[in-house]
């Protein structure tokens, strides 16, 4: 692969997965050895070129003979179109680039709630934007409820089958219960605290995918999906403990988080 020469990337080193990527990027050849940074410890020859809100936004890259600097997606589209060119009149492509603009804004603006991590004082932080906020709790919702309405079938021999949108009702009423319980609780941690949560819903939602797809193709004892099942609420009820925990909050949403599962299965059983 081209490396592009006399470039730094400047990532957020207090991001798990800025820092895997980026760092794929030298390891590949697409980047010199000394082509990545963290903002948080910039270079001083760089320091007076770049935005460090916006770096704290969008990724920059910094040209360091030039001193052009491109963020966000024009900053990894750069780097990929010089190391693999025929991609170049695809990133020039004005409907795509607008395109992967959102997605990549959208990862970025909730980054901090998809993988979390202790904030250090006196760096900057990226913006909140609540409509990509918003926009990730929808994610984030519509999928987990899609693969739980699908992963219920495998479980009526345990759990009374329900309606196609129960599953739906379900995850968005947890959004709205915990909702109020962290509004009257630490109103300002609101969007961070249902961020983080619905992070763990659908991260539980993804960890059933494999066994529904070996579910097709072998017959496995009805037990097993059940105790599976457990299994993953269980380690989702230890991340809700751990993120908790992060964001400075007590036993207070961990318990009223799974006092809410306990009532809808209750009520599951009754109805």
């Amino acid at each position: 692969m081209r490396t592009l020469k006399n470039h730094v990337i400047l990532f957020d080193d207090e991001c798990p997965m800025c820092y895997v990527y980026t760092k794929a990027f030298v390891k590949t050849g697409m980047l010199p050895a000394n082509g990545r940074e963290s903002y948080q410890n910039m270079p001083q020859n760089i320091c007076l070129l770049v935005d460090h809100q916006r770096a704290a936004n969008e990724i920059a890259l910094v040209n360091t003979e030039n001193g052009e600097v491109t963020y966000g997606i024009q900053s990894l589209f750069k780097i990929i179109g010089n190391s693999i060119p025929l991609f170049k009149p695809l990133f020039e492509f004005k409907p795509l680039v607008y395109l992967m603009g959102h997605v990549y804004a959208f990862i970025s603006y909730n980054r901090k709630v998809i993988i979390p991590a202790t904030a250090k004082s006196g760096t900057f932080q990226p913006d909140f934007k609540i409509q990509y906020r918003i926009a990730y709790l929808l994610f984030s919702w519509l999928v987990t409820a899609y693969i739980l309405t699908t992963y219920a079938h495998l479980l009526i021999d345990f759990v009374p089958p329900g309606g196609k949108y129960r599953e739906y009702f379900i995850c968005g009423g947890q959004m709205f219960f915990q909702g109020i319980i962290i509004f009257f609780y630490k109103r300002e941690k609101l969007w961070e605290y249902l961020g983080n949560m619905m992070t763990i819903s659908l991260a539980g939602a993804l960890l059933l995918l494999p066994v529904m797809a070996i579910s097709g193709y072998f017959e496995i004892n009805s037990i097993f999906f059940i105790l599976y099942f457990l299994l993953v609420a269980g380690l989702m009820f230890l991340e809700h403990i751990r993120r908790s925990r992060i964001l400075k909050l007590s036993w207070t949403m961990s318990i009223t988080w799974l006092l809410y599962r306990l009532i809808i299965l209750g009520l599951i059983f009754i109805i």
